[in-house]
């Protein structure tokens, strides 16, 4: 099995490296989750909608005003395709001459990059060693990798000269460089300039990869020796998750941007459409993307079934089953949500046993709600066999993973420690019986309380509930009857 997947992979991998060089003009394949819980998450969607988004607008509008800041990061975002932008190195390099001439150094070797690969300019390889030159007077020394690559090639330079490139990318990687590392690692890999030594090329290669954001040519380049052994152990699971990690950058890409496009258009039947495509080819957020719509909105023409349309139960099972592929991929919160379509039976049958089992999977991917969900089972003894003690360790290590857990936390173990010690309580009967009463309590308390962080209304509510609890124990007491006087 890992062999096939593998050389699949492989050969993905291999077509998207070599886009990388070809595809100036598409945007940077940005991994846009279209919700936060069963939310919609607006956060991400408003920092996605390319130049008609309002930050980039008042951004754009200081720059004309002439802010040199505010000029080199409109054209870092041409140059880069970020945030839905898409990629424009002509209107990159407008932008980058115009923060230069404000005084913004750090556009030098962005303008040498556009000249030397000849995207939006004329290519010209004097000009680009030239601007690197002048990038590296103004101390910015990533621009050691452009006036090494020239050397490597012999362009715009005398002749090829190795030496003078792995001195280049040496003083590179020593600023910390992720390029610097990777260059340094093709020479080693190569032997070019340097005696051929695969152990040290795959070093350079996981500092590469482990720097910044990650780097794609990086991880295919461990990948392959991985694959085949060389310089590190052989490891093809290793290998087909680095290959996997970079032909999710391939030009395909351009599908999850067509898809999210779509979605902020309003045209969520299209959304769905690309979604799924883009799922099929195993992108891990195209699939929770798709998973979402199809829960969210329930428009029949949204989803073509087996014959015709989709009914509800094929809606719903279609979504689980693109949950399950995604949460199988580490995404924890599509573990979490299928627990809670079984644990609510939301489009499915109730099930507790594989609520909890869906549970404990976002758990080993490090999710507290996941793990405080496993906790209040054992509580409750739903789904789970009735442990105070394991109850509380779930609690405890909800906190441990994600300490914005702390109040819930606090307030489930209070609710616990009256239920070892109070059994039979009217606080606890009041507990128990809220969710019945107060169906929107929960949901109150989560967007109220914990969303906006109001821990002291939390602390209140605590404090009422719990002199409500005492109140009642001392009435209780103004009722007793008298105790029997002992005989005369």
């Amino acid at each position: 099995m890992n062999e096939e997947a593998v050389r699949l992979y492989a050969e993905l991998a291999r077509t998207a490296v070599a886009s990388f060089s070809s595809a100036f003009d598409s945007p940077l394949v940005e991994p846009v989750p279209l919700n936060d819980g069963l939310e919609e998450n607006k956060d991400a969607l408003k920092k996605s909608r390319g130049e008609e988004d309002d930050d980039f607008q008042i951004l754009e509008y200081q720059a004309r005003k002439g802010n040199a800041g505010a000029m080199f990061r409109v054209g870092l975002f041409y140059y880069s395709g970020l945030r839905g932008i898409r990629r424009d190195d002509a209107k990159a390099l407008d932008w980058f001459l115009k923060a230069i001439e404000k005084g913004d150094t750090a556009a030098m070797e962005f303008v040498g990059e556009i000249y030397a690969r000849g995207h939006g300019v004329e290519r010209n390889f004097t000009k680009a060693l030239e601007w690197f030159k002048a990038a590296l007077r103004n101390k910015h020394f990533s621009a050691y990798n452009g006036i090494g690559y020239l050397h490597v090639k012999g362009l715009g330079v005398d002749k090829i000269n190795y030496t003078m490139a792995r001195e280049c990318f040496k003083k590179a990687a020593e600023h910390k460089d992720p390029d610097g590392h990777y260059n340094l690692g093709v020479l080693y890999l190569q032997g070019k300039g340097v005696k051929k030594d695969v152990e040290v090329a795959s070093e350079y290669f996981v500092a590469a990869a482990n720097a910044g954001y990650g780097h794609p040519k990086a991880y295919y380049q461990l990948a392959k020796l991985f694959q085949k052994g060389m310089g590190v152990k052989k490891d093809l699971a290793m290998a087909t998750v680095l290959y996997k990690m970079v032909a999710e950058r391939g030009p395909w890409g351009s599908l999850m941007r067509s898809a999210l496009e779509s979605y902020l258009k309003g045209d969520i039947g299209k959304a769905l459409l690309l979604y799924s495509r883009a799922a099929e080819l195993g992108y891990e957020i195209a699939q929770s993307n798709a998973a979402w719509i199809l829960e969210r909105y329930h428009e029949e023409e949204y989803c073509l079934g087996e014959s015709g349309f989709c009914k509800t139960g094929e809606r719903y099972r279609r979504a689980h089953t693109l949950w399950w592929h995604a949460s199988e991929q580490g995404n924890d919160d599509a573990a979490l949500l299928m627990g809670d379509a079984y644990y609510y039976g939301r489009g499915t049958e109730r099930d507790l046993e594989r609520a909890a089992g869906a549970y404990n999977h976002a758990r080993l991917q490090a999710n507290a709600q996941a793990i405080f969900n496993l906790g209040y089972m054992h509580e409750h003894g739903e789904g789970l066999p009735l442990d105070f003690h394991l109850a509380k360790r779930y609690y405890d290590e909800a906190v441990r993973t994600d300490s914005s857990a702390a109040l819930p936390v606090y307030l489930a173990l209070t609710g616990l420690w009256l239920r070892q010690h109070h059994k039979n309580s009217f606080l606890v009967k009041l507990l128990d019986a809220a969710p019945e009463f107060l169906p929107g309590a929960g949901d109150w308390f989560k967007k109220v309380v914990l969303d906006e962080g109001n821990i002291t209304l939390a602390t209140l509510f605590a404090c009422l509930l719990t002199v409500l609890y005492l109140r009642r124990r001392r009435m209780a007491a103004q009722v007793l009857p008298p105790p029997p006087q002992p005989a005369q």
